[in-house]
C-alpha cells in the first residue's frame, strides 16, 4: 500500500512518525511526506525525530517531497494540514487519488470530509479525529506533550468492517487507532469541545485554568459549548445528552496553563483557523435559522468586524 501524509507538522509528524518507523523500506508498504520549506529539507537530510514524554527516534519515509506528482497513485492519503489550506491540500495530491483511494481528514473541524469531497471527484472519503498535542519543535523535529493520542476514523454513510485493515494497518504501527461506527458523532463531540476552548481562549489570551476559575467566564463557555450543541442536534447529530457537562469537565483535566493552537496562533500573528473554529458554526447557525450570539461575538473579536 502506498500511504502519504500531507502536512507533517505535529499532527502528521506525529502520526507519520509511527508509520514510517514500522513501514518505511518494507516490502509491504511505502510511507511519503509531503512537506515543504526547511522542515521537508531537514527531513531530507537527516530524516524526522519524534519526541514523546515516553520514547525519542529517528525515521525516514520512502520519499519526502513537496511534489506529489513524483509519488504517482496512492492508497491511503492522511490529510493533516490546517483548516484554511485544506482545499488547496486536496487539489495538490488530486491527481495522485484514484477511485479505490482512502482519504482521511485528521484535522480540527467537522466539515472536512465534505469540503474534500467538493473539490476531490475520486476516492473513499472518510472522516477522522485525533486526540494530541504536538509542533514542530524545529526543522525535522516533532514532539509530542500531551493527549492520549487517540486516532478515530471511519466511512460516514456506509459499514465500516470493510476498512478493518487500515484499523490494523495503524495500530500495528504503535497508534492508537479505532475505526468508529459513528465517525460523525466522534468529530462533533471533540469540536463541541475544542471550538469553544479555542475561540474563548483566543480572544480573551488567558490559558485554560485561568478561564475556567473565573465564574463568568466559565459561563459564556459553557454557553457556546450549548450553541454547538444545537447546530449539531439540528444536522441529525446524536450527541449524549449530559455532551455540555462532560465537555466542560474534560476542559478542568486540562494542566492550567494549557493555551490552544488558536490561541498560540493569535499571538504569534500567525494565519488563524478562525473558519474551522468559529465561523462554521456562525455560517451554519444563519444557514439553519438557530441564534448563536455568542459565537458571532467571538468571530467579530478575531475578524476585527
Amino acid at each position: 500500500m502506498k500511504i502519504a501524509v500531507m502536512g507533517v507538522g505535529g499532527v502528521g509528524g506525529y502520526y507519520g512518525g509511527k508509520l514510517a518507523s514500522s513501514y518505511a523500506s518494507s516490502d509491504e508498504h511505502q510511507i511519503f511526506f509531503i512537506a515543504r520549506g526547511e522542515h521537508l529539507k531537514a527531513i531530507r537530510k537527516e530524516g524526522l525525530t519524534l519526541i514523546t514524554p515516553t520514547e525519542r527516534f529517528t525515521s525516514a519515509p520512502d520519499a519526502a517531497t513537496d511534489n506529489p506528482e513524483e509519488l504517482g497513485p496512492l492508497d491511503l492519503v492522511l490529510f493533516c494540514v490546517k483548516g484554511y489550506g485544506l482545499e488547496d491540500a486536496v487539489r495538490l495530491i488530486g491527481p495522485n487519488i484514484h477511485a479505490d483511494s482512502i482519504v482521511i481528514p485528521l484535522l480540527n473541524g467537522v466539515d472536512n470530509a465534505e469540503r474534500i469531497r467538493n473539490v476531490l471527484k475520486k476516492g473513499i472519503v472518510m472522516n477522522g479525529c485525533v486526540y494530541i498535542s504536538s509542533h514542530i519543535e524545529k526543522p525535522g523535529v516533532i514532539e509530542q506533550t500531551g493527549g492520549s493520542c487517540k486516532l478515530l476514523f471511519g466511512p460516514e454513510n456506509n459499514s465500516s468492517e470493510v476498512y478493518q485493515d487500515i484499523e490494523d494497518l495503524l495500530v500495528n504501527a504503535g497508534i492508537n487507532a479505532s475505526l468508529s461506527e459513528n465517525i460523525a458523532v466522534d468529530v462533533w463531540t471533540k469540536y463541541i469541545f475544542i471550538g469553544p476552548v479555542a475561540g474563548l481562549s483566543a480572544v480573551l489570551q488567558l490559558p485554560l485554568g485561568a478561564i475556567m476559575e473565573d465564574e463568568k467566564n466559565r459561563r459564556m463557555l459553557e454557553g457556546m459549548m450549548k450553541e454547538v450543541a444545537s447546530i449539531a442536534v439540528a444536522q441529525g447529530i446524536d450527541l449524549p445528552g449530559n455532551i455540555v457537562s462532560s465537555s466542560l469537565a474534560m476542559t478542568n483535566n486540562f494542566p492550567y496553563d494549557t493555551k490552544t493552537s488558536l490561541q498560540l496562533d493569535r499571538e504569534k500573528g500567525n494565519p488563524m483557523e478562525v473558519d474551522t473554529f468559529i465561523g462554521y458554526i456562525v455560517k451554519t447557525g444563519k444557514t439553519l435559522g438557530i441564534a448563536t450570539p455568542l459565537y458571532e461575538e467571538i468571530l467579530s473579536v478575531l475578524t476585527g468586524t
